[in-house]
């Protein structure tokens, strides 16, 4: 009889814990922050956790020292303005996980000052067209949003280590599988089309999770998908078989990926070049980065986006040395006037009527995380390079929803992310025409290093794409709009909402909208209207401005004086979450039932707004509860817990 392998069979139950606990993790997934729904919560939890169990893993005092989590372009550029001797970092890739972490631990006191190295999404509190003001550490220098189930994972393998040994997971001994097996291979590939949204739906991680509430325990609902999407079981499965293959098999998952992407947004590598990144955020500042080293003669670059831009395709466009930045106006419902466009090309570019300055770059969103339209972007391409400029794209709420089309379009750079496509482990994308990027060779391969050290983050990125294009995207809007139609119906049905942008789903702009909408509830704070639909129901939305300040401020119609008076107040309490709205968010795994339960719900919670100058109407709220709100409160913080240990085996 053959021995067992003490050593391997170590390995492999370290392995199996280390998946556990990410599984846990992903049942409760979220984005991070400024979430009221339990999801994000947990998800907030588990990552803060992540710092104290890396700060506890170095020695470190917490009360001294921050933890910024980053990808590892970017801590090379954070260390290059440290002295050596007040951080210490650690990285995923030296324990045997190619999941693109690194944790820099470092001395609060000696923090960079001034804007970060990468701007963009969380890294400010408050912006407006002129000013900005920055976030606190760690926030401020963690761009967009973080790999967050890739540090979950990588905290849990630092436990692991503590207790089975600092090399416990540099040699997997798992089977050697071929990328092709990885990344084309499932239980669901005999499916396609309706057929398979419908199969794909069932393997959602995280579908019928119980949460506490007022009225009892519940499955939750997730209408935040905007935010972040949560995954499939075919998606992690991908995730999981990457990092435990060798480098070799990873390299060639990686270029075959690359192809998968190429084929999703019609970019022949031939072409373009595809890029992998941590996040759409760093996408955008690496495109920007390129931007700024080019330079004409007696020219002054301009770059044009629009009022309906996220933080991430606005600030780095605003701080590039020398650059000016020209926002074009949107209507009401979001949509850009073409002839404005044409009008502020032609006007730089042709009839030179602003001395130096030329347009070289025009930036848009694919589609509005806010108002949800997709402008036309075939439209906005021929004009732009009619007057010699170029076109990026901000495809992060777009790639999941919408057929894209790079070549025929005309686009010259496109920026998503994976955790906005089902693939939440840490991968952004930027596909960029061919000579256009502005790096030497060494440059280039760090940059691309940096991006594929994360090798099972860009697996489950290539897996989402070839689920995405076997159901079809054509079937994925058709079925997303009937959704949205039904949301739309049943809110204009909700006393005291106002729904911004596109309302009515008979009107010909309806088929620009993807299942996004954001609305605001009268006598009722969009932050409190989140929190009671959580606690009433487990149902998560967002509320707040979505890292689109600008965009927020006008719909709401916030005059100067008043924004100057919120700076004023952002700066003192620091602390202060301004008004904003409320959003809903649609995905995959989203059904009618779960939009009729929450136009349920705000009926409800409507007839508290129509009683607000009654004091004792906030006693008698619904009637039929079960718990007080401290109770589920108290409920809510136990569950928190009780995932935490799951999660980090405690």
């Amino acid at each position: 009889m053959e021995k067992s392998d003490p050593g391997k069979n170590l390995t492999a139950n370290a392995f199996a814990e280390l998946e556990s606990g990410i599984y846990a993790a992903l049942e409760t997934y979220s984005n991070v922050h400024r979430g009221s729904g339990h999801n994000s919560i947990v998800s907030t939890h588990l990552y803060e956790q992540a710092r104290e169990i890396v700060l506890n893993y170095l020695g470190l005092d917490k009360s001294k020292y921050t933890v910024i989590f980053c990808s590892p372009r970017r801590a090379e550029g954070m260390m290059a303005k440290l002295d050596p001797t007040n951080y210490q970092i650690l990285s995923s890739k030296d324990i045997g996980l190619p999941i693109g972490v690194r944790a820099l631990a470092i001395n609060k006191s000696t923090l960079p000052k001034g804007e970060p190295l990468q701007s963009g999404g969380g890294t400010t509190k408050m912006i407006s067209k002129e000013w900005i003001i920055w976030a606190d550490a760690p926030d401020r220098f963690e761009a967009g949003t973080p790999a967050v189930i890739n540090v979950i994972a990588f905290a849990i393998a630092l436990k692991m280590l503590q207790q089975f040994g600092k090399d416990i997971f540099l040699n997997p001994a798992t089977e050697k599988l071929a990328a092709a097996e990885i990344l084309f291979h499932d239980d669901l590939e005999k499916f396609s089309g309706v057929e398979l949204l419908n199969e794909l739906r069932k393997t959602h991680i995280g579908r019928g999770v119980l949460v506490p509430t007022m009225q009892g325990t519940t499955s939750y609902i997730n209408l935040d998908n905007s935010a972040s999407t949560p995954t499939f079981t075919p998606v992690w499965k991908a995730f999981q078989q990457t990092y435990r293959q060798p480098a070799q098999v990873r390299q060639v998952l990686i270029q075959e990926v690359k192809t998968i992407c190429s084929e999703f947004l019609g970019a022949p590598l031939t072409e373009y070049d595809v890029i992998f990144t941590s996040n759409t955020t760093e996408s955008i500042n690496l495109a920007a980065e390129s931007f700024s080293r080019e330079s004409e003669d007696g020219i002054e670059p301009v770059v044009v986006n629009t009022f309906l831009e996220h933080s991430s395709n606005d600030l780095p466009w605003r701080l590039i040395p020398g650059n000016s930045l020209v926002r074009l106006a949107i209507n009401e419902k979001g949509f850009i006037d073409l002839k404005d466009l044409e009008a502020l090309l032609k006007s730089h570019n042709k009839e030179l009527l602003h001395g130096k300055k030329r347009i070289r770059l025009v930036t848009v969103s694919g589609a509005s995380n806010v108002l949800g339209i997709c402008n036309n972007l075939e439209e906005i391409s021929r004009i732009v390079h009619q007057y010699g400029a170029r076109l990026l794209v901000d495809a992060a709420q777009m790639a999941a929803h919408r057929k894209l089309d790079l070549k025929e379009w005309g686009i010259d750079y496109l920026a998503l992310s994976a955790h906005k496509i089902y693939a939440p482990f840490g991968t952004g994308v930027l596909v960029v025409r061919k000579e256009l990027l502005r790096f030497n060779p060494e440059e280039l391969e760090l940059i691309e290093s940096s991006g594929e050290e994360n090798a099972s983050g860009i697996a489950a990125l290539g897996k989402s794409l070839i689920l995405l294009k076997r159901i079809g995207m054509d079937i994925i809007r058709k079925d997303e709009q009937l959704l949205t139609v039904r949301a739309l119906k049943g809110l204009a049905k909700v006393p005291g909402i106002k729904i911004f942008g596109i309302s009515n789903p008979e009107s010909p702009e309806f088929a620009s909208k993807i299942g996004v909408i954001v609305f605001s509830m009268k006598g009722m704070m969009p932050n409190k209207l989140a929190t009671e639909l959580a606690i009433q129901r487990g149902i998560g939305i967002r509320s707040g401005c979505f890292c689109a300040h600008i965009l927020v401020k006008r719909l709401l119609h916030v005059p100067p004086f008043l924004e100057i008076f919120q700076r004023l107040i952002v700066t003192i309490f620091t602390g202060l979450r301004l008004p904003g709205l409320a959003r809903v968010s649609l995905g995959l795994e989203n059904t009618e039932e779960d939009v009729d339960t929450l136009i349920q719900m705000l009926i409800k919670i409507s007839g508290k707004t129509e009683k607000q100058n009654d004091k004792r109407a906030s006693l008698t709220f619904i009637t039929t509860t079960t718990l007080t709100k401290a109770e589920v409160q108290k409920q809510i913080d136990d569950f928190v817990k009780g995932i935490a240990r799951r999660v980090y085996s405690e």
